[in-house]
């Protein structure tokens, strides 16, 4: 297999990076002020054997309370489930909230690993974390890129994942088909896909990553009414050195313009089996993301073993759990007691 895009040279690349790491950037998620959108705060650092990963924890050393690892997507921050968090810890939950690697305070510890945001690395991000916090089983759940990432570590360690809130379902991919033809509307919808395969693409995010996200919040969330405040709190997230790398590597690697970390090989082999999904699930569609279309859940039922319930959440858009909260929670709610029953 090439890799056409594979010419885009490290000097430019560190040029670029050094004017991100120019920004100023804190150790810690936003404090609360006066006008400013809540924020999840603190947050700690735990390292994996390959990450430091900064995350939020609402009950830290509570090894009686069940956990719930949430997963925010691009262009987003852990402070998604600002809303979501007291929600749940009102339900008894134990909530876990990592920024993904490339976002916010998560760091490579070598920097000679390659930043790959393969699908493989960032399910096992997910149980390198629990196994870092001595954490056996927990839900998992997340939206847009943390989907992928749930579902590939809830399909991969089916004992370490006691429910799955997934929204568009089932976004494991099997490379064979990463060069599928596709609609003209699809294709159009997932433009910026395209535009991170080049150097513009590369260089357009480095240069300006609030616009990008100001961009692709608008588009993917055509009916969502953000609020600077809730743009404002996500921006600090991409200040990491390596979120260009990550963020356009994501889409390089699903379309083939990017080879995978070697580390992760056995893993990316398996998932290109599309491995069905064992745990309780609950999997949402929201009707007002126009990159994944909702469905009635049936296009993806052969990748459920477990119980799944599907929902079409309304007048929402690709950010559930920001822009419809209360959505997001009771799904937790509902896969608890799927799991209870089952």
């Amino acid at each position: 297999m090439q890799f056409p895009l594979s010419f885009l040279s490290r000097p430019i690349r560190g040029v670029l990076l050094l004017a991100l790491l120019s920004l100023p950037c804190s150790s810690t998620a936003i404090k609360p002020e006066s006008g400013l959108q809540r924020t999840l705060t603190p947050v700690r650092h735990v390292n994996t054997s390959t990450l430091s990963i900064a995350y939020y924890d609402s009950a830290p050393g509570n090894s009686s309370a069940p956990v719930v690892v949430m997963i925010h997507g691009f262009p987003y921050s852990i402070d998604t489930y600002v809303d979501v968090v007291p929600k749940l810890v009102a339900q008894g939950f134990r909530l876990i909230v990592p920024y993904m690697r490339g976002y916010g305070t998560t760091t490579f510890l070598s920097p000679t690993t390659p930043r790959s945001a393969e699908q493989a690395a960032l399910g096992k991000d997910i149980v390198d974390l629990m196994d870092s916090l001595d954490i056996d089983k927990a839900i998992f759940a997340g939206y847009d890129w943390g989907t992928v990432a749930v579902n590939a570590a809830a399909a991969l360690w089916p004992g370490r994942c006691s429910g799955m809130v997934a929204a568009n379902s089932y976004l494991i991919q099997n490379r064979q088909t990463a060069w599928a033809i596709a609609p003209p509307a699809a294709l159009a919808n997932r433009w910026y896909f395209y535009v991170f395969l080049t150097p513009q693409g590369f260089s357009a995010l480095a240069n300006d990553t609030r616009g990008w996200a100001e961009t692709l919040w608008s588009k993917n969330s055509p009916q969502w009414n953000w609020t600077q405040a809730e743009l404002d709190a996500a921006v600090p997230a991409f200040r990491n050195p390596d979120y260009v790398d990550i963020a356009t590597n994501f889409y390089r690697n699903r379309l083939l313009y990017a080879p995978g970390d070697p580390d992760y090989a056995e893993l990316a082999d398996k998932l290109d089996s599309l491995p069905v999904i064992h745990a309780p699930s609950v999997t949402l569609d929201p009707d007002q993301a126009p990159v994944f279309p909702a469905t009635d859940g049936s296009s993806t039922a052969q990748h459920f073993a477990g119980p799944r319930v599907h929902h079409i959440v309304h007048g929402c858009g690709e950010n559930i759990p920001l822009q419809s909260p209360q959505v997001f929670a009771d799904a937790v709610i509902e896969v608890a007691a799927l799991g209870k029953h089952h």
